[in-house]
């Protein structure tokens, strides 16, 4: 039997499903680990995959006081049930409840990793308020860890927290699989024939976004752009996400626009991604806010160069003319200039093809990520036991 639990929570399912893929298998070697988020199919294949625990706990992604209340005492219960020595924490609301769930059940070692900070982007009563709930989870934690030196930034400028704020690694919450994301572990005749399915011809230049399909990943401004210059240049946009309609919307003519534009190919949410990258000669990736993408790594791991706009791990991921293009926040046409630079000058696009693998094989391979992360659990169960 394995002398120390870990509990990993996320507030939906999906975040552990993809984010922590392959890390919580690895992990579960030397501790017993079990993972908490939303129910779904995502969390059965967690389980199934990484061979692991899981257990359902309802979370809502917005704020819902009432329904709120009711996940923190589930997530309490659990926490006494389970007696975990560290819990730890990824996604906003999951961070909050936990930290305070933690803090409430006693558990010693409360960890909380910021994958990405939502009160940068919001303004007025919102963002004090979303302030003020990052706040109560740093003040229920531990032990706090900036996903990248960016949100680090953020966290201090805006007083979250005097804890100490310490980046694992070079910053990515995962890593990046490179034997996964390779160009050459796909078939070319699938990829052949993908082409065909989706219309793409070989005199096309190929762009493509990976993420959902909302205002806060840059879309309206990315299609707007797009439509702008689709008719005088050989090129396509594929646009590989879920459309969400709930939260932050896509305008109504930027809908229309993906509609009608023949040139813009909406392949919704896919679970392999790499065939998508591979039949592309580049991404685009205008989001407002991240913490540190997986998506411009996973791109530059399959030997894409990444237009980026200018934000949290975009702009540590990705070097301004060495590996792909860095941009304004919130500027159609940087993003239109962008693309036509990579089309028209066919010498600057493979100087930047030319480096995106190899930037992402030194800075984030997999291991080194994990690795950092088990150092840290094992210095602060250690730490934990000198003081008992």
């Amino acid at each position: 039997m394995k002398q120390y639990k870990i509990i990993r929570t996320s507030t939906i399912p999906l975040s552990l499903n993809i984010l922590l893929k392959g890390q919580l298998a690895y992990l579960n070697k030397k501790f017993e680990i079990v993972g908490v988020s939303s129910k779904g199919d995502d969390l059965n294949e967690v389980s199934d995959r990484e061979g692991i625990k899981t257990i359902a706990i309802e979370m809502e992604r917005g704020i819902s006081p009432i329904k709120d209340f009711v996940s923190l005492i589930k997530l309490y219960c659990v926490l006494k049930e389970e007696k975990p020595s560290i819990v730890h924490s990824i996604t906003p609301k999951a961070g909050l409840l936990t930290m305070l769930a933690g803090k409430l059940a006693g558990v010693p070692i409360r960890m909380h990793t910021f994958t990405g900070l939502i009160f940068p982007t919001r303004t007025g009563i919102m963002q004090k308020l979303l302030i003020k709930m990052d706040q109560l989870l740093c003040w229920s934690a531990t032990n706090i860890y900036p996903e990248g030196q960016g949100v680090k930034q953020d966290l201090l400028k805006f007083n979250i927290t005097k804890k100490p704020l310490e980046v694992l690694a070079n910053g990515n919450v995962n890593g990046m699989d490179l034997a996964y994301f390779n160009p050459v572990a796909l078939d070319k005749q699938s990829l052949i024939d993908l082409k065909l399915d989706l219309g793409v011809k070989e005199s096309d230049f190929v762009f493509v976004f990976v993420g959902r399909l909302v205002g806060d990943k840059g879309i309206n401004e990315l299609v707007h752009a797009f439509e702008e210059i689709s008719e005088n240049k050989s090129i396509k946009l594929l646009l590989v996400g879920p459309l969400e309609e709930k939260l932050d919307p896509l305008h109504n003519s930027t809908l229309e626009i993906i509609k009608k534009n023949k040139s813009i190919i909406p392949v919704g949410f896919q679970k392999d991604v790499r065939p998508y990258y591979a039949i592309s000669n580049a991404l685009v990736f205008p989001s407002y806010r991240e913490g540190f993408p997986n998506v411009v790594m996973q791109a530059g791991a399959m030997e894409l160069p990444c237009i980026v706009s200018d934000i949290n791990g975009c702009n540590e991921i990705i070097v301004d003319g060495v590996n792909g293009m860095i941009i304004p926040v919130k500027n159609t046409e940087a993003i239109k200039e962008s693309i036509l630079k990579l089309v028209d000058n066919e010498k600057y696009y493979c100087l930047l093809k030319e480096n995106s693998r190899r930037m992402i094989n030194e800075r984030y391979e997999q291991s080194v990520v994990w690795n950092a992360l088990l150092e840290e659990y094992n210095r602060l169960i250690v730490k934990y036991n000198g003081k008992k």
